[in-house]
């Protein structure tokens, strides 16, 4: 889960981290109250989980009523690399001496978090050559390692203990909600010398969503998704035409990647999960049924507690009802594998021995 600016700042104020003031809206009538409220001049800020705004003309600086009635509707109607304006944060214009760049990652090759800086901030950090990367371990940022990076980055004085106490912070932050990654760029040290967060990316793993009820805010869902999780089952909506159903979320994904690796493109996960029932498989159905981009259905299942019976009396019954109308290509093995193959033969499912075999049929059935 990849959080909005203005999401990433609520987490960073949570925890103290210095920051601008700045208020988000989605229209233009609540973006007027917030511009008397803040005051010129401000920034108007394009919020999409992407890189690149400034460039793309999502950040504008605004010095009146005039400007922000030509840009902030300018702004909203943005879209950047395919993602459109989920709201706009007005930030307070920032009086900027230097800008430098902090981030703490999982660096999953080392098993550890990692720390990037950078006297050089604003800019993209993989252009920069003078990165200080110091690995942290898997617990919070020391006081003397954070001392080190002020030092290697050429700080002092008060300045310097501002940026040891902003990079702890963000290490709390960082390991209290494991985050894959969290980056201000730039962090910027204002004429007044406080240093402030003028940016912020937060990203975590969707794998430890469920340990942080807090964050559930900021998940994006869509009605289809939600429907899914009220029914027992996991279903993530992709771009593709190819629907993907397995039991088991390691066995999904691989499948998503084996069918990606064959040049198909899948148009959704769906996990039916160890507990699935009949129900529940036609009511994944049934969900499949109102994605209309979808030409055809791949499944890998494997039964282990979950009879694959059961899957294709689902199917079966989806037939009848005239509930679907695709080609679907399956893999079916473990538990009453046979008996599903032969319940199914006949039927529009075709059985393949492996998922390789089902996978490029899945591929060649949607080109046709």
């Amino acid at each position: 889960m990849q959080l909005l600016e203005f999401q990433a700042k609520e987490l960073f104020r949570e925890y103290g981290i210095n920051l601008l003031k700045s208020i988000s809206s989605t229209n233009i009538e609540d973006g007027r109250k917030h511009a008397k409220e803040l005051g010129y001049p401000f920034v108007i800020k394009i919020q999409v989980p992407v890189g690149g705004r400034g460039k793309a003309g999502g950040i504008q600086k605004c010095q009146n009523d005039d400007e922000f009635e030509l840009k902030y509707p300018q702004v909203m109607d943005l879209t950047i690399k395919g993602e459109k304006a989920r709201a706009i944060l007005l930030e307070k214009m920032a009086d900027i001496k230097k800008e430098l760049y902090l981030s703490l990652f999982l660096n999953r090759s080392k098993r550890c978090y990692t720390i990037i800086a950078s006297a050089e901030g604003g800019v993209e950090i993989e252009s920069v050559k003078n990165q200080i990367i110091k690995e942290v371990g898997l617990g919070y940022v020391s006081d003397e390692l954070a001392k080190e990076v002020a030092k290697e980055m050429g700080l002092e004085g008060n300045t310097a203990e501002q940026f040891v106490d902003t990079l702890k912070k963000l290490s709390k932050l960082t390991i209290e909600k494991e985050a894959e990654l969290v980056e201000i760029n730039p962090l910027a040290i204002m004429q007044d010398d406080t240093i402030m967060a003028l940016d912020g990316k937060f990203v975590t793993d969707d794998n430890s969503n469920f340990r942080h009820p807090e964050l559930q805010k900021y998940q994006e869902k869509t009605e289809i998704e939600e429907q899914a999780e009220k029914s027992g089952f996991s279903l993530v909506e992709l771009d593709g035409d190819i629907a993907v159903v397995g039991n088991g979320a390691g066995l999904v994904m691989s499948t998503l990647d084996m069918l990606s690796d064959n040049g198909g493109k899948p148009a959704c996960f769906l996990d039916v999960g160890g507990g699935a029932t009949t129900e529940s498989v036609y009511e994944a159905l049934t969900l499949i049924s109102k994605l209309d981009r979808v030409k055809g259905i791949l499944v890998n299942l494997y039964g282990g507690i979950v009879k694959t019976t059961v899957v294709a009396e689902a199917f079966l019954k989806a037939y009848e009802d005239n509930l679907i109308d695709l080609p679907v290509f399956a893999r079916l093995k473990g538990t009453e594998s046979d008996k599903a193959k032969e319940m199914l033969k006949g039927s529009r499912t075709k059985i393949f021995d492996s998922v390789e075999e089902a996978i490029n049929a899945a591929v060649m059935g949607v080109k046709k």
